[in-house]
């Protein structure tokens, strides 16, 4: 069973709102940190896409203009169409939303106060991890290509040690790809 070519029942819908429910409350650093669960989610679990419709999913929304979370419709949509699409996007984006108000609010009430300050300073430790389990899942189709681990390295290497904008790798990677090197 793979994307558009079968609908899922209504029972199938609701689980894949209930998946991007949780995962909207796990999503620190945004939601491109759960992108490894959600492909576990869709691909792995349920085979609703295969691995590279998920990477041409996140690959697509992120080259797109827009909110990064937009990668979400495009899987959603990839797996049941408008119905999967709003799925996704109605249960990444509603606890998430409600949550974030009310942190915020209740947050700058009382910022100076040494729980509020422990939190923020853990969340970071967190939100790298969550960002560096993405690149791996992202990562892997093109574990097997030696010019495209190349360029992932490099990739790393250059944001790391440089103020480069990304659009630079981005630009590289496009030609590597053209030119077949990735």
């Amino acid at each position: 069973m793979t994307g558009l070519a079968s609908a899922l029942s209504a029972t199938d819908l609701l689980a894949l709102f209930a998946q991007f429910l949780v995962l909207s409350l796990l999503a620190v650093g945004g939601a491109i940190a759960t992108a490894p669960e959600m492909h576990r989610f869709v691909v792995n679990e349920h085979h609703w896409i295969t691995d590279a419709q998920f990477t041409a999913s996140v690959a697509i929304a992120q080259a797109a203009p827009g909110p990064n979370v937009l990668f979400v419709a495009v899987i959603g949509w990839n797996v049941a169409g408008p119905m999967g699409a709003l799925a996704t996007m109605t249960g990444i984006l509603l606890p998430s939303t409600a949550l974030s108000l009310w942190a915020t609010r209740w947050g700058r009430a009382r910022r100076e106060t040494r729980g509020v300050r422990a939190f923020t300073t853990g969340m970071a430790p967190l939100t790298l991890g969550l960002l560096l389990a993405t690149g791996w899942v992202l990562a892997g189709p093109a574990a097997g290509h030696v010019g495209s681990m190349l360029l992932v390295f490099a990739t790393v290497v250059v944001m790391v040690r440089t103020k480069l904008s990304p659009m630079w790798a981005v630009a590289v990677g496009a030609v590597a790809g053209v030119v077949g090197w990735a």
